[in-house]
């Protein structure tokens, strides 16, 4: 094949809706299984509100979509990156993650529509965000809540959804910037549009280190409405961020296998699995000096995130499981120079730390929406093979769009004779 177009043919098409379809039927199976299996209508046990199927679906569509969009964002951050740092190695490569970038425009859409079904829609008087329930407003009420009173010049509607529109005007904006840019100097050539490039990709990032943490604020942090953590902006990149880089890494190796990027060399790969390295390492670090201050000064109402957690049957599991997937493996499977020149041990990794981040934000944000009524079983697994897939189809189409190694990038030769 050659390596200057991607062809979206009509067989891969086939093939990624015949995975979505299954994930479809066992997301309608996991549900048939939570709304007949004893644990669909009776009275939860947090709130005094009733749980519903609908409740733990709303819940998990937003996990992936704020997951997933996470992957996409922080794609294009990888991309700014290499211009505002004039790196040459990732020339040959840096079609991919710009692709990634076509995707914000859908989860757009998707993030205003969960967000109305997950807190306005279905049965009960379920809010998957506390905060919107105006009885704990009222002072002196049955409900009131001082705490999340105080936070009400923040956490309103109004204000909440003014910076979700504006966050996606900004990060998309800027995307098209770069995208268009690209584009021409895929046409035009010349060093204008490079530079441009590092000047909107500045840009992006300034954006990007701002309103990153006040989205991770927002749509997660935000569920457990009376916690706080001063890391937790970070916390939320470094996962969003490892779990961009091993999807980059399983499509560059995946269409090498298809016979594109012929060019492809395995330093290529070293550097991409130095980053999945170095980012499970950063991710490690974030996690336990934001748990290890916690747990050391033991105050109750920063510990309790922790204890429903770790004391849960339905989520101490997950709680190591996230240890083992997000750190351990990655870092002993990629510490030798040689694993990371290797696809079948980048493959490996990748998909194990594509999982497990998907994992963390699970635990993220189920104990505090759903409580003990929070489960897992074929309706997550479902939802997360039609989200992954949708992505793909996004991204594919993307690559389609225009060639798929930009052969007037000033330093695609030197891409091409990279060696490390």
């Amino acid at each position: 094949m050659s390596e200057d177009k991607f062809v979206f043919t009509p067989a891969l098409k086939k093939k990624l809706l015949i995975i979505k379809l299954v994930g479809l039927v066992l997301a309608v199976i996991g549900v048939v299984i939570i709304a007949f299996g004893g644990h669909g209508h009776e009275e939860a046990a947090d709130a005094g509100n009733h749980f519903h199927w609908l409740h733990r679906v709303w819940v998990n569509l937003w996990i992936n979509n704020i997951y997933v969009l996470g992957i996409a964002l922080t794609g294009v951050l990888f991309l700014a990156i290499q211009y505002a740092s004039q790196a040459g190695w990732s020339a040959y490569i840096k079609r991919i993650p710009e692709a990634f970038g076509e995707w914000l425009i859908v989860a757009f859409g998707l993030t205003l529509i969960i967000f109305g079904l997950a807190n306005f829609a279905g049965p009960g008087h379920f809010h998957m965000f506390h905060w919107l329930d105006s009885s704990l407003y009222v002072e002196g009420g049955e409900n009131f809540d001082p705490v999340i009173a105080g936070k009400k010049a923040y956490l309103n509607l109004p204000f909440y959804l003014i910076r979700m529109v504006v966050y996606f005007m900004l990060w998309y904006m800027m995307y098209r910037f770069i995208r268009n840019e690209s584009i021409k100097e895929d046409i035009e050539g010349g060093y204008d549009h490079w530079r441009k490039m590092r000047v909107y990709s500045t840009i992006f990032i300034i954006i990007f280190a701002v309103t990153s943490s006040t989205a991770a604020w927002d749509w997660v942090l935000s569920i457990d409405t009376h916690w706080y953590s001063t890391m937790f902006g970070w916390y939320v990149f470094s996962s969003w961020f490892v779990a961009a880089i091993a999807a980059v890494t399983l499509l560059v190796i995946w269409l090498r296998e298809q016979g594109y990027l012929p060019n492809l060399n395995s330093s290529h790969l070293h550097d991409l699995g130095k980053y999945m390295f170095a980012f499970s390492i950063f991710w490690a670090y974030i996690w336990f000096s934001q748990f290890l201050l916690i747990y050391y000064a033991n105050i109750p109402e920063e510990a309790v995130y922790f204890v429903e957690r770790l004391r849960s049957g339905q989520y101490a599991w997950v709680f190591y499981l996230n240890i083992i997937l997000n750190f351990m493996f990655p870092f002993l499977v990629l510490m030798t120079r040689d694993s990371k020149r290797h696809t079948i041990f980048l493959k490996i990794v990748g998909w194990v730390v594509v999982i497990g981040h998907w994992f963390d934000f699970y635990l993220m944000i189920t104990p505090g929406s759903l409580g003990e009524n929070g489960g897992f079983g074929l309706l997550e697994i479902g939802l997360a093979v039609i989200f992954g897939v949708s992505f793909l189809y996004k991204v594919f189409m993307g690559l389609a769009k225009v060639p798929l190694v930009a052969h007037n990038h000033p330093m695609l030769e030197e891409s091409y004779h990279h060696h490390i």
